[in-house]
């Protein structure tokens, strides 16, 4: 008699041992043939992830939250990331001052550095028992000379064109006083639709010469750069008071209002959190369907407290450091197909509407879909409608009522030296009742 267990135990044995192998990513990017790299937040690797540069010391409840601005000489910004694979690179970072539009300054290094501009990233960790294998990355920026607009840019093997990923972040000195007016939206669709800021800056304090040109103001909503309003110029000058009016009486300068962030929880691949409907752990990495989510244009405004778009990492599955794993996220959205493409958006997509966070539209199901490699954590996100003649917002709905977090930043640009100093900084939470 033929015995069957012997060759099925080896074949199971097989497929165990291969299922234990760890997921290898090779790297799908190059910046070989490129110039520069952009002054703004990118990531120029496929292997490069969970790129996170925040103030250690900032509003928020959870440092990771707090937006990459700093007062001057006195508070550092830590930037994490991870890279995929198990082998450890040489990386360093260099820092480029930016005007207030993030276009390159003409400082030279050492008009904003008292060091040699290259800088090692020594602090590094590899992940432990992780079907995806990571080597974990920590920085703290340097402390720099002026207050401004600055780029930092992560590279390898000490060459600076070889670079893995750019961030920005700001530095401030307030120089100026800052008050809020009221809105003036007045009644209608657009005081339902939008949110308003009108404020004064009072100069008292500081020598500014002709602001009509030389003061650039720039406003950002939820940490976002997609949609942030620069170059705006004052109302009003009165120079007797030395005050700067900002009020805006037509529309051009609302915000939309949009609507609070959907958000994910799976800290827990074993235990799932909100809005997961499960997890495929057979595959490797795991498999991680989200609810089934649906347009929010006509629904009524719901309150909830929301990250503002941002994400934070967590493993509540091992207390170990460097354990929480990646997986495959698959995002359904139940529509009918649209005229224009639909978008993942959230801090997670750097707001950048590029290729990986485009959805598919699967006519079978009635749903568009995406999948994205993500660390374990609590994410937030939204649908952004590209082209179409469609509003972005077009799946979120619009309303009022939402909490925002808005930065205000004030850009003088003096004599010497020639390049656009952040003399002010201010925080707005919109709604918020805690705050």
């Amino acid at each position: 008699m033929i015995n069957y267990f012997y060759p099925m135990r080896s074949l199971w044995i097989m497929l165990w041992v291969i299922s234990c192998v760890p997921v290898q990513y090779t790297d799908t990017h190059t910046n070989e043939n490129t110039p520069g790299p952009e002054l703004s937040d990118r990531t120029y690797s496929s292997q490069v992830k969970s790129v996170q540069l925040y103030s250690l010391q900032g509003p928020m409840p959870v440092s990771s939250l707090n937006p990459p601005v700093v007062r001057l000489g006195q508070e550092r910004l830590m930037l994490e990331f991870d890279v995929l694979g198990s082998g450890n690179e040489s990386l360093s970072f260099r820092l480029i001052h930016c005007n207030h539009n993030w276009v390159k300054s003409a400082l030279s290094d050492l008009d904003f550095l008292s060091e040699f501009n290259s800088f090692p990233v020594n602090d590094f960790a590899y992940s432990i028992d992780t079907p995806v294998p990571y080597v974990h990355y920590r920085a703290t920026m340097p402390l720099v000379k002026l207050p401004g607009n600055y780029v930092v840019v992560v590279y390898r093997n000490h060459n600076p064109d070889n670079f893995l990923l750019t961030r920005r972040f700001m530095v401030f000195e307030n120089r100026l006083h800052f008050a809020r007016q009221s809105n003036l939206v007045g009644p209608g669709l657009a005081a339902e639709l939008n949110q308003q800021l009108n404020f004064t800056l009072n100069y008292a304090r500081t020598d500014i010469i002709n602001p009509q040109e030389t003061v650039n103001v720039s406003i950002r909503q939820n940490q976002r750069w997609d949609n942030m309003v620069q170059h705006i110029k004052p109302t009003f000058v009165r120079e007797s008071q030395r005050e700067l009016e900002y009020r805006f009486f037509t529309s051009e300068n609302l915000f939309p209002a949009g609507n609070e962030f959907r958000f994910f929880d799976f800290r827990s691949l074993i235990n799932p959190g909100i809005n997961i409907d499960r997890v495929d752990r057979s595959r490797q990495p795991p498999l991680v369907y989200l609810a089934i989510d649906r347009s929010r244009a006509d629904d009524r405004y719901a309150r909830y407290l929301d990250l503002n778009g941002q994400f934070v990492i967590g493993n509540l599955d091992n207390t170990q450091p460097n354990s929480a794993q990646y997986a495959t996220v698959r995002f359904t959205l139940k529509s009918a197909p649209l005229s224009g493409d639909v978008f993942l958006s959230g801090a997670f997509t750097n707001w950048q509407l590029d290729e990986p966070y485009r959805m598919t539209y699967h006519p079978e199901s009635g749903t568009y879909q995406a999948e994205v490699l993500l660390k374990q954590g609590w994410y937030n996100y939204q649908y952004v409608v590209q082209g179409g003649g469609l509003r972005a917002n077009a799946l979120e709905g619009n309303h009022f009522e939402t909490e925002n977090f808005y930065e205000i930043f004030v850009y003088y640009r003096p004599f010497q030296p020639p390049a656009d100093l952040l003399v002010g900084y201010y925080v707005l939470f919109e709604n918020n009742p805690d705050r």
